[in-house]
């Protein structure tokens, strides 16, 4: 934040001022702008005053650092508002409307306040046009710059609260969606009756939420369990009185945790009584104290990655039985199933791409990709069985 309120004072000068006035970089005082110029800072001034509306509706959800945070960054946007006002003058006209990307932004802001809109909003700063314009000072360039790393670090701890249940929702949705797709196409494919593909779609979905569940719920539970394992006991506390000075092993215990020898040495001669005062706190590591929060958050729950695998894989493994449920039968049904599959799948991974910091709609596109080809091999794998068969 220090060198974004740094550069934020480059150009944050009073009207009067002679930095204040000057126009930008790419400008010409003796020449009136272009009708392209106005009208592109006319769009800059709405998507910076919709930011900064943003940034002020995630505020009101947020409390003590973040809240400050985001208040913060709210004050910047309006910052570069007044560069744009400068620099446009009488031009400035009525208040268009922003782009259809902030607008979204802002609903999301006003109504959900999520670690999706904060995702969002990391990729709006990162794609600013400043970079390539002219007519934006430096300052503003690096000042969007420095907006993504702070929106990264706000997102960064939602995406930890959210990681562990998160990672067995898309996964449990994903698998319920390819695995129940490739039976029924590959059921289909042998050329067994519309009957048949339903129920196998049917038992091909319990059996499945019911695997995905139990098996989720014994790896987040062994995963905690290890890390668990790793964790420092207090028993030095108890042990250190009785320790033998002359052959301590208690220094041991400490290097073995990752405490260089000085460090390990101080935590030692404090442990056996020997420091009267905490002489270098610098030094005073204190692995054993009891965290107030959960070390393992980004792990999960057993039973909430239980839950959401169970759930988000019978959710994904139902689509693709459908139209059997609906009556429908044949290619015809084959076809509504993929399709409503294929679109479930974009959906998962756009939300997987939004949520990572990346792209949307390359991750919807890579889902898309790999779940169509496992049911077209399931499919023609089903054609060859069947033919042998018959």
């Amino acid at each position: 934040m220090s060198q974004h309120a740094k550069s934020d004072r480059n150009h944050a000068l009073p009207a009067h001022s002679p930095a204040a006035s000057a126009p930008a970089a790419g400008t010409n005082a003796a020449t009136a702008p272009s009708t392209a110029d106005i009208k592109r800072w006319r769009q800059y001034l709405a998507d910076e005053r919709a930011e900064a509306r943003v940034y002020r509706d995630l505020a009101q959800s947020r409390r003590g650092e973040e809240r400050d945070i985001l208040l913060a960054l709210a004050e910047a946007e309006r910052r570069h508002e007044a560069h744009w006002l400068r620099l446009l003058g009488e031009h400035a006209g009525k208040p268009r409307q922003a782009s259809l990307r902030s607008q979204l932004l802002g609903f999301l802001a006003r109504h959900f306040g999520s670690v999706f809109v904060l995702a969002l909003a990391q990729r709006a700063e990162g794609r600013s046009p400043y970079g390539t314009d002219p007519s934006a000072t430096p300052a503003m360039v690096a000042d969007e710059q420095i907006h993504e790393e702070v929106v990264r670090g706000l997102a960064t701890r939602g995406r930890n609260r959210l990681a562990g249940s998160f990672r067995a929702a898309v996964f449990g949705a994903n698998d319920g969606l390819v695995s129940n797709l490739s039976l029924v196409m590959g059921m289909a494919a042998s050329g067994v009756g519309s009957q048949v593909v339903l129920l196998s779609g049917v038992a091909g979905l319990l059996a499945g939420a019911l695997s995905m569940g139990a098996g989720e719920f014994i790896s987040v539970r062994s995963q905690r369990e290890l890390l668990a394992a790793t964790r420092p006991t207090q028993i030095t506390l108890s042990a250190a009185p009785r320790l033998d000075i002359e052959h301590n092993e208690l220094l041991l215990v400490y290097l073995a945790r990752g405490m260089s020898r000085e460090a390990a040495e101080h935590r030692v001669a404090e442990r056996m009584g020997l420091l009267a005062c905490d002489c270098d706190p610098s030094l005073s590591l204190q692995p054993e104290l009891p965290d107030a929060e959960d070390r393992h958050e980004a792990v999960g729950t057993a039973w909430s990655a239980a839950a959401s695998s169970f759930c988000f894989f019978a959710s994904g493994a139902v689509i693709p039985i459908i139209p059997f449920l609906l009556g429908m039968t044949g290619v015809a049904a084959l076809v509504v199933s993929a399709v409503l599959v294929g679109m479930a799948l974009l959906v998962t991974g756009g939300v997987v791409g939004l949520l990572s910091g990346t792209s949307p709609t390359s991750r919807g596109f890579r889902q898309l990709a790999i779940g169509m080809g496992a049911a077209a091999v399931t499919y023609l794998l089903g054609m060859a069985f069947g033919a042998v068969v018959a």
